[in-house]
């Protein structure tokens, strides 16, 4: 905590005092800041709070990292004192984010101050739990202030006729693109549509799209625009100069880019994480299928043996999601292997490192991941992996104001692809996943939002295969029907997949079952053929197929990542919405 004499020596900070604001804060909230180890205001707080508490509607735009939870939460918790004692149904607040995680922690920051008001009760609905638990308890205790998801939000909204909104104070849209990236803008403007027009709004981005700005117009009411830039750190570079506009990542964040091919990069990867063991560094892949692999192969790397390593992702459950989160949080050093559900808002303490695995699909949220380290004035370190075809994102990064130096990779690195060849071999489940991550990494490859950078058609999927520690590349359609290289592949000769077994037991007992019933079924299905025309012969080869599926885990898996393919690509064409696609996939507990 900053002295209480004197200017404020972190320059994250602005020189003003919570203290200091005008109209003054409430006696109450001044001491849960002090106590909460918080006297000066950051740039964001200090331009933001007055005007909230003045009841100005607010559209802030400001860097990740620089205390926008309680630029909002403040002059929330003020605005919630001056009403008075509301009934136990009636709701005065709401707080929208767009993920689970970041919800239930502004819900935790939001406590302290919630706590300064009397018969003011809080309540986090988010996914993850039965909508049915959540009516029962709003029902029986009722809540003046709700902090959720918009999917949780609407879905409350739409079953419960207890909850009162009519004199809603405040709105509080926060991370506003992502959460029309995610595609919840029907649900956000029917829960908008239900509260009355004078409220207070705040708008809470790290970046202004045109969807936000649409939203701002529909949403505000004559709002104040609060623009909060970090300072520019310009590097030796002949394309930059002083007169720049400043940068969009904080001034204490380091960015590196490391080029290296696609078969080297678990190695160089492996290396750089042996390196920095007392470091706390979070890693970033593309697909759950990814973070499911590595997660299962870096704890047998004998140069990781005595690191923590934690994964999380968005298809594991709400408790698993949550203890991860609280694992990673509590470690001084470890790794959290992640997809970008963990990539906006989160705060989590003493992050030295951001590693980017695999470039995220939209380049929008580069700024996000990066932005878990070096938050309030702090330093910290990012760098992303590249393919050496993939160079030209770095200077497509710096015309978007986000400054990379290059990262030499060292020759002398240990080559880690025989000890995950060895892991695969040893434990079915290790093969199969590995497969899988291949799998989802091409296809998520193919929708990204740079395709002329990263063109997948291009990608050297046989280095990509060695990368993965594969055995065998898998028959992938997409492999097939476009000439993708395999150069660099060298399969395994001397093993049959099939011998492979699972060192868990009991899975390797039900897989032996399964390819008895599979053999069995075959002599059945060759006699049955001739008959196909007939619709009993037909409903009976249907039904064997499914025998065959249940069989073969893997061809099912394969079943299920090209059907949520497809559903992605109708998503990505407008076909179907985001609300359709995750009731499809079964993801729709997520939103």
């Amino acid at each position: 905590m900053a002295s209480a004499q004197g200017s404020n020596p972190n320059r994250a900070l602005t020189d003003t005092r919570f203290s200091d604001l005008k109209p003054p804060l409430s006696q109450a909230v001044l001491d849960a800041l002090t106590n909460s180890g918080f006297d000066f205001c950051t740039p964001v707080q200090a331009a933001t709070i007055p005007l909230l508490c003045s009841y100005k509607d607010v559209a802030v735009d400001a860097a990740t990292g620089s205390g926008k939870t309680l630029a909002f939460l403040v002059p929330l918790v003020e605005i919630l004192r001056r009403s008075s004692s509301p009934k136990p149904h009636q709701v005065l607040g709401l707080i929208i984010s767009p993920t689970r995680e970041l919800s239930s922690q502004i819900y935790h920051v939001a406590q302290p101050f919630i706590s300064t008001l009397s018969n003011v009760k809080s309540v986090l609905l988010v996914g993850g739990v039965e909508v049915k638990s959540d009516v029962r308890k709003l029902e029986e205790e009722g809540a003046n202030l709700l902090i959720g998801t918009p999917g949780r939000l609407f879905d409350i909204m739409e079953r419960m006729d207890l909850l009162d909104f009519r004199n809603l104070e405040i709105l509080i849209l926060d991370e506003a693109d992502r959460l029309l990236d995610m595609g919840f803008q029907k649900q956000i403007n029917a829960i908008i549509s239900r509260l009355p027009k004078l409220r207070r709004t705040g708008l809470f981005s790290a970046t202004q799209t045109e969807a936000v700005e649409e939203l701002s117009k529909a949403g505000l009411r004559n709002p104040v625009r609060v623009e909060v830039q970090a300072e520019m750190k310009i590097l030796d570079n002949p394309t930059f100069s002083q007169q720049q506009a400043p940068s969009k990542t904080p001034s204490g964040l380091h960015i590196e880019y490391l080029e290296c091919e696609a078969d080297k990069k678990p190695s160089q990867l492996v290396q750089l994480l042996a390196q920095n063991m007392s470091k706390k560094i979070i890693i970033y892949f593309m697909t759950c299928a990814c973070v499911d692999y590595w997660g299962v192969v870096l704890p047998q790397i004998s140069a990781l043996k005595r690191l923590s390593i934690i994964s999380l992702h968005g298809k594991m459950k709400q408790t698993a999601r949550e203890k991860a989160l609280a694992s990673f949080t509590s470690l001084a050093s470890g790794i959290l292997l992640c997809t970008d559900v963990a990539a906006r808002g989160l705060d989590i303490p003493g992050v030295d490192c951001i590693v980017q695995s695999d470039p995220p699909q939209d380049p929008n949220v580069f700024i996000h991941r990066v932005g878990r380290t070096a938050r309030l004035g702090r330093q910290g370190n990012a760098i992303v992996f590249l393919l050496p075809k993939e160079e030209a994102y770095v200077e497509f990064l710096r015309l978007r104001r986000v400054p990379l130096e290059e990262r030499k990779s060292p020759d002398d690195v240990c080559d880690i692809v025989p000890q995950i060849r060895s892991a695969a071999k040893k434990d079915r489940d290790v093969m199969e996943k590995g497969l899988r991550a291949f799998v989802s990494y091409i296809r998520a490859y193919k929708e990204h939002h740079c395709s002329y950078i990263f063109r997948w058609k291009e990608l050297e999927i046989g280095k990509l295969g060695m990368g993965y520690g594969l055995l065998q590349l898998p028959a992938m359609p997409d492999l097939k029907h476009h000439n993708l290289s395999t150069e660099g592949f060298t399969p395994l000769e001397d093993i049959s997949i099939d011998e492979i077994k699972y060192k868990d037991k009991s899975r390797e007992k039900q897989r032996k079952k399964n390819l008895q019933a599979k053999k069995a079924a075959e002599p059945q299905q060759k006699v049955q053929k001739p008959k196909a025309a007939s619709t009993t012969t037909a409903t009976l080869m249907r039904k064997k197929t499914a025998r065959q599926r249940r069989a073969v885990q893997s061809v099912e898996d394969d079943d299920e990542m090209a059907q949520e393919y497809r559903l992605l690509k109708k998503l990505k064409r407008g076909t179907i919405n985001e609300s359709e696609y995750a009731k499809l996939t079964g993801t729709e507990d997520l939103l």
